[in-house]
């Protein structure tokens, strides 16, 4: 991932209503949410929801798709995995010193899904 991404990526999480809102988007995984439901959660005009979601969208952290007459936006997992491991890569350096703990403290957050054979 380049520098620019990077800026651009968290240049748009790092502002409140942002961040809430791609926050809301990774909880509402897989379906999404339309952007008319975003703004009344979020509680904000729907013009200005659009102007934040263009902002997530432009730094790739969302996605669109059209439905009918409403717009459901979604969160590209993807592109935030890449970004976080960007970070954990590049700062770590290769450091396990560094990055086991950081990786460690992430794990109990969300434990796989266990697999029922039968």
């Amino acid at each position: 991932m380049e520098s620019k991404a990077v800026l651009e990526a968290l240049s748009a999480l790092a502002q409140e209503t942002r961040l809430a809102v791609f926050r809301m988007l990774v909880r509402c995984e897989p379906d999404g949410m339309a952007a008319g439901d975003l703004a009344k959660t979020v509680g904000v005009p729907a013009n200005t929801m659009s102007v934040h979601l263009n902002v997530l969208s432009r730094a790739g952290l969302v996605s669109s798709t059209r439905h009918s007459r409403s717009i459901v936006y979604r969160a590209d997992l993807d592109r935030f995995r890449t970004l976080m491991l960007f970070m954990l890569k590049d700062c770590c350096g290769g450091r396990s010193e560094i990055c086991a703990p950081l990786i460690a403290d992430l794990v109990p957050c969300c434990p796989p899904k266990e697999t029922v054979d039968g």
